[in-house]
């Protein structure tokens, strides 16, 4: 019998990023949906994931968190998929500089934190537009983050310059805005995002009665 697989989400959240990494596979899954304030926080989800946060992602009895993760896990999981390239030097680099770098350089930006400048070494990031400089100046060069093909680098960090740019954490430039007009072909994001934004107003006519 196939494992199952069982994505634990909240429709606004990262979540949308593992969700698409799900479609991209083409594999039978399941969601969970959890409010933060209860479900996340209780049994059953917080004995998955003590951090009481989303995604995460079971499979059988698996259980994987943070979104590289997941996305690596599931491309090396599902092979057939074509989802992680046969050199996977840039693929690592720029899902990780996601998972790294970039959402760190976001957060910080968003929240107005400054690091001081005598202390920057100390911290894995440059300041937001150096660290988007260092992104740009690879898609100035090459199609999709691993290179000619897209992968599960395009759903992991990609996630985060389309919707970075949507939200306005990411700078919309050029460079980003016919990448990530590239990457929004993808059938199984549209689908993924269908699927989360029908959960996000299921909730919302839930709490209006």
């Amino acid at each position: 019998m196939t494992d199952t697989l069982t994505l634990y989400s909240n429709p606004m959240s990262r979540g949308r990023i593992a969700h698409w990494m799900l479609e991209e596979i083409g594999q039978p899954y399941q969601v969970v949906w959890l409010d933060y304030a209860t479900t996340m926080q209780q049994s059953p989800y917080i004995d998955i994931n003590p951090m009481g946060k989303v995604p995460a992602v079971t499979h059988g009895a698996r259980v994987i968190t943070e979104n590289a993760a997941i996305c690596a896990y599931l491309a090396d999981a599902f092979p057939d998929a074509g989802l992680a390239p046969v050199d996977r030097s840039a693929y690592y680099r720029w899902m990780f500089f996601g998972a790294g770098p970039l959402e760190s350089a976001i957060v910080m930006n968003t929240l107005g934190f400054q690091v001081p400048p005598e202390r920057r070494g100390m911290v894995g990031h440059r300041e937001l537009p150096q660290t988007l400089d260092a992104l740009e100046g690879w898609l100035l060069q090459h199609p999709f983050l691993a290179g000619d093909a897209f992968s599960a680098a395009d759903v992991c960090c990609g996630s985060q310059i389309g919707w970075g740019m949507r939200f306005g954490t990411v700078a919309a430039r050029p460079a980003f805005g016919a990448y990530w007009d590239r990457c929004k072909e993808r059938p199984a994001l549209a689908r993924s995002t269908a699927a989360s934004d029908a959960a996000l107003a299921a909730a919302k006519a839930a709490q209006n009665g």
